[in-house]
This record gives C-alpha cells, structure tokens and sequence, in this order.
C-alpha cells in the first residue's frame, strides 16, 4: 500500500518528484519516479539510514528503487548505498576512484567519525562501499518510463572533483544540486572542493534549470534560481574567482 509524500514525511516537489530532509546532518535525499522505474538521488549516511530511504520510496510509490544517483562522493551522502545494491547506480566519472581507493575510503570513515558518525557505523559503511557502475562524463538521460526523462549532468568540478546534478523536467523543472549549493549554511569547501571552478559549475546549474525551476541544495530549504546565483557571487568573491 502506498502512502502520501506527507504520511511519509517527504515534501512533494512535482508530479512524481520529491525530497526528504535526512536528520542529524540534514542531507537531502530525493526521489523521481516515472512509470517503469524509480530514482533515488543519494543515499544517506549509513546503510541503514539508505534502507530506510529505499523503503520510504517503496511505500510512496509502490515499486522498488531501480536507480540511484550519487551528487558526490561524501559519506552523508554515499554511505547508504550499501542498501541499493540492486539499484542501477549512476555517479560522476572519478567517483569509482575514490570509492574504491583504500586511503579515500580511510579518509570517509575518518571525516565520518569527525562528524559524530559512530565508528564502528563509519567503518561498516566503508568496507561496504561499491562503486558507480555508471558514470557520467558529460550529460546522460535517463528514461524512467511514461514521458520521464531525467538528465544526469556532471557539472563539477566545483564542492569535489565530481559533482553530478539531476535535472528533472516538468512544470516546475527541478534540479537537484547536491552539495554546489547549501541552503542551511555557508557552502563548506574541504581539502576535495576546487573552488576556482565553483562559480562556473553554478553556472551550469542555472543554464540547465533556468530562472523558474525549483532548486534543491544538498542540505537545506529548496531555492530559486536568484539564491543560486547569488550563492555563485558570494563563491567568487570568497574565492577570488573572476566573474
């Protein structure tokens, strides 16, 4: 039996499209579904915490997860797709590299436990990890059934070295952004970003969803495209980017 997007505590973004706010460090999770398969963008951060998300779209749509998209390679967003192993999983080109390198997957259970994620939760999540079977060098539709067509677009670098964004068309279009932009806070830069493209990877989010579209951050309240670019401004002068 399926449920409503507010019975489950998801917000409903368009015809088939939502998101939920993922608690403790408030990461989004989204979902698409069309008429022959269903995306789930992100994973959570633990395979739990992905189990939970993966039944969540079950029950709001009736079918199970048959694909998975990953916005980049941090562990409150990857550490749950031990859950989807069934799933399709799709992730920007580079993002198999530090999935499977033994000293990045060190590096997320560390920033992990750095975090507040128990250790013993962080290093089950890594050792678990599997790698994009998919990755996205340019762009790449994605045709869920009944008309959905969604784009996976490797707009980084820019938060890390691979950044990938899904646009979803419709009345409204929404894109879901990862984490390029951060609604909750100040966009975080870590030893990973590439801040001299940022400003440029934002650009590419507007020029894919323009001025009407629903722009959903990696962590946060959805925005519009006037945050996004102001958000991209405050990057380059933060950056010493040159516009």
């Amino acid at each position: 039996m399926t449920v409503t997007w507010e019975e489950a505590g998801w917000e409903r973004l368009a015809a088939g499209v939502g998101r939920c706010r993922l608690p403790v460090w408030d990461c989004t999770a989204g979902l698409v579904a069309g008429e022959g398969a269903v995306l789930v963008i992100d994973a959570g951060s633990s395979p739990a915490e992905g189990a939970r998300v993966r039944a969540q779209a079950r029950a709001l749509t009736g079918r199970r997860v048959t694909h998975l998209a990953l916005t980049h390679p941090h562990f409150d967003h990857v550490f749950g797709a031990a859950a989807f192993e069934d799933a399709e999983t799709f992730g920007a080109v580079g993002v198999d590299a530090v999935l499977s390198r033994t000293r990045d997957r060190e590096e997320l259970c560390a920033d992990a436990v750095r975090n507040g994620l128990a250790e013993t939760v962080a290093r089950e999540s890594a050792d678990r990890l599997v790698p994009p079977r998919h990755l996205v060098s340019g762009e790449w539709t994605l045709d869920l059934g009944g008309g959905c067509q969604v784009l996976l677009a490797n707009v980084g670098p820019g938060h890390t070295a691979h950044d990938l964004a899904v646009l979803v068309p419709g009345d409204p279009e929404v894109v879901f952004c990862g984490d390029l932009v951060e609604e909750s806070g100040e966009p975080q830069a870590g030893p990973d970003a590439v801040p001299s493209r940022w400003p440029a990877a934002l650009d590419r989010l507007l020029a894919l969803g323009g001025e009407d579209a629903l722009y959903v951050p990696g962590h946060g309240a959805v925005v519009d495209a006037a945050f996004v670019r102001a958000q991209r401004d405050a990057l380059a002068a933060r950056f010493g980017v040159s516009s």
